[in-house]
């Protein structure tokens, strides 16, 4: 990863490009971004360096994480995420990113978690196809039907059943970034990206570009 940004989702929008074609763009606002620790391969083992998001109430940090801000002399952050660059060598604890390290036309990957459901059933959760409701099937139209065969006597792992839905990391790939307003630190990515709104998402070069 040659560079990211932590941001949060804002929400959908459309926008016009050069040719007057509506472009679905989703607006993300990321940063700024604070370095808040630097790691070194004579310390850590690997060059990264440890980015912070959004301020926190000093109340809200714990003793340990209070500390960790303190030797750095940053302000406490909500979110942390690490980025490994390749040069680190010119970044400093302290320095700040904002949304101009990325620029308009430039692929990228965004992490984000997806959107909670509960507990779904199997329609909803796997795509299952229902029954017909008609000639007595009766209160099992939307049931996941026949679970496994008698001579195991169990279920075998991975049948898609009803369960949890939703709460995962998401990476969607090689998105293109229509916009960048560098005064509110905001970034127009195309098409939709993982997450409500006010969500926290994860924007990063894309690797297979």
């Amino acid at each position: 990863m040659k560079k990211g940004l932590i941001g949060k989702k804002i929400g959908m929008t459309q926008i016009f490009d050069e040719k007057g074609n509506v472009v679905p763009v989703t607006v993300v606002e990321a940063g700024p971004n604070v370095i808040v620790q630097k790691k070194t391969i004579e310390n850590d083992g690997y060059e990264a360096v440890q980015v912070g998001f959004g301020d926190q109430k000093v109340a809200r940090v714990n003793k340990p994480m209070k500390g960790h801000f303190d030797k750095n002399g940053v302000a406490p952050k909500k979110v942390l995420k690490e980025f490994r660059l390749e040069n680190i060598a010119d970044i400093n604890v302290g320095d700040i990113l904002k949304a101009d390290i990325f620029e308009a036309g430039e692929k990228v990957d965004v992490i984000g978690t997806s959107k909670g459901h509960g507990t779904a059933g199997v329609i909803k959760r796997w795509n299952f196809a229902r029954l017909r409701e008609s000639h007595g099937t009766g209160p099992v139209a939307r049931h996941g039907g026949s679970l496994g065969v008698i001579d195991p006597a169990r279920i075998f792992k991975g049948k898609k059943m009803a369960g949890h839905y939703g709460v995962d990391r998401v990476t969607v790939q090689n998105l293109t970034i229509a916009k960048v307003d560098v005064e509110n630190n905001l970034i127009a990515v195309k098409g939709a990206i993982p997450g409500p709104k006010g969500g926290i998402v994860v924007i990063a070069n894309a690797k297979k570009a």
